[in-house]
């Protein structure tokens, strides 16, 4: 078992990861009948789909022994109507290091090999952009 989730009410959960007992709390969206004091679940869609991108590249930079700490990710979600559903997922990498051209490319294009990439459906669209700084 991976996590236990804990609905408090109000539209409100908090999910604990069993091995390290760290919590996330998610509520629904402003939009969608909730307060938005915390990630929507489909927040988390989107923000995982950066977390594990920013997490494979992390991996390579080890192998390609070049650092890119300090870098983020801007995550912008867009929800469409009827069904209610993630249409498209946006991230702009600010991307750190003083890398070459060829361990840039190698860093990008491992981030589009994540697992989360793979697992979401194709219909999603998603537009990623890297600035190197």
């Amino acid at each position: 078992m991976t996590s236990e989730v804990i609905y408090q009410g109000g539209l409100r959960t908090i999910s604990v990861h069993l091995n390290s007992n760290n919590q996330i709390v998610t509520d629904a969206p402003i939009d969608n009948h909730g307060k938005g004091e915390a990630f929507s679940p489909t927040d988390m869609v989107a923000n995982s789909l950066a977390t594990c991108m920013m997490t494979v590249m992390g991996i390579k930079a080890n192998d390609l022994n070049v650092d890119i700490e300090q870098s983020k990710a801007n995550v912008t979600k867009v929800m469409g109507p009827d069904p209610r559903r993630i249409i498209k997922i946006i991230i702009d990498f600010e991307m750190i290091g003083a890398l070459t051209k060829k361990d840039q490319t190698i860093l990008e294009r491992t981030a589009q090999t994540c697992p989360v990439m793979y697992s979401l459906h194709p219909d999603i669209e998603k537009e990623i952009s890297f600035k190197w700084i």
